[in-house]
């Protein structure tokens, strides 16, 4: 139980890697808020869940769950869903930023044609709610003189894919990663560790939906991939434990790459 009597907000949490990240650190002993657009986001991808919602999941574990259904790209609504989290559980020690995606993409997303206003969406949903979730923790968490923060950046974010293609999701992406080592060396000093994750080819409930599973995709991706698979959610989960736990008290300002050796070769 690493996390006894530690509280942890995931965003994105209703399903998919963000529910992965939310059971695990309930297993890890602490009580989880799930945030989420839309808390029954599961029943999209025919994710079946273990109880009739992730809240009531974590509590089966033996944890205080909350679901708060909220915009991460709303201001007003982030900062009204942590006093929420303070008035409930009196703290917040984890934040997991992992709400965003590359969503609803128009035919023409490259970086020399992408539409205003699907750009500005992607940015939105994956850089500035990161952005607008760090904000409202940081008080709380300098005020207790520690914290972890994990925000969930992506493969995009690292490379350009040797292409055009969703460029404002791998520039959001790399907005992440930037930010978190501009957010850790501000914190850094009240004991507040700030890193990332960059998943690769996961095996989530929409990657699936998507195809990502079926042979011919996987044949193909698995070719430049050295470990030999794709990911599951609860890879990703580990290395999230890694950066809320103890073990990595002397790590701040990085980007994990979860990617069986994507990113390497």
């Amino acid at each position: 139980m690493k996390l006894a009597d530690k509280v942890a907000l995931v965003t994105g949490g209703a399903r998919g890697l963000g529910r992965a990240y939310v059971l695990h650190l309930a297993r890890l002993g602490a009580d989880v808020v799930i945030n989420d657009v839309d808390l029954n986001a599961a029943q999209e991808y025919d994710e079946e869940l273990s109880a009739e919602s992730v809240a009531a999941e974590v509590e089966a574990l033996g944890r205080r769950g909350l679901g708060i259904e909220s915009d991460v790209t709303d201001k007003a609504a982030v900062e009204a869903m942590m006093q929420e989290i303070i008035e409930t559980f009196g703290q917040i020690d984890i934040l997991v930023n992992n709400a965003g995606g590359m969503l609803h993409p128009p035919p023409n997303h490259s970086a020399a044609t992408a539409p205003p206003d699907h750009y500005n969406y992607i940015m939105d949903i994956n850089l500035t709610g990161t952005v607008f979730c760090c904000q409202a923790a940081a008080p709380h968490m300098q005020a207790a003189g520690s914290g972890k923060i994990v925000n969930v950046a992506s493969q995009a974010g690292l490379w350009s894919g040797r292409n055009a293609g969703g460029m404002a999701y791998k520039v959001a992406k790399a907005g992440v990663i930037q930010y978190t080592r501009v957010l850790a060396a501000e914190l850094g000093p009240h004991n507040i560790h700030v890193n990332s994750i960059a998943p690769g080819y996961v095996l989530s409930s929409r990657a699936v939906a998507q195809g990502r599973n079926s042979p011919e995709v996987r044949d193909h991706l698995l070719q430049d991939i050295p470990l030999g698979r794709l990911g599951m959610p609860e890879d990703c989960a580990k290395v999230v434990e890694f950066l809320v736990t103890d073990l990595s008290d002397y790590v701040t300002g990085q980007c994990i790459p979860v990617c069986g050796g994507y990113v390497a070769f």
